[in-house]
């Protein structure tokens, strides 16, 4: 996708933006988290998170 709007552009910073925030956020529980099942549980999403993330990179390159 080479022309995105400027509409396109924000919604795709605010996305980014909160799956940064979410990556952020669940890494640091998973870091608190003291069972196993649970750590693995955040670890899981914030990986999840990343992923998304970078997915949503590449429209802006």
């Amino acid at each position: 996708m080479s022309n995105l709007s400027e509409l396109e552009l924000q919604n795709l910073r605010h996305l980014i933006g909160g799956y940064d925030t979410t990556h952020c956020k669940l890494t640091e529980y998973a870091e608190c988290a003291t069972d196993t099942n649970v750590k693995q549980f955040f670890d899981k999403g914030a990986k999840s998170a990343m992923d998304n993330k970078q997915q949503l990179m590449k429209f802006l390159q």
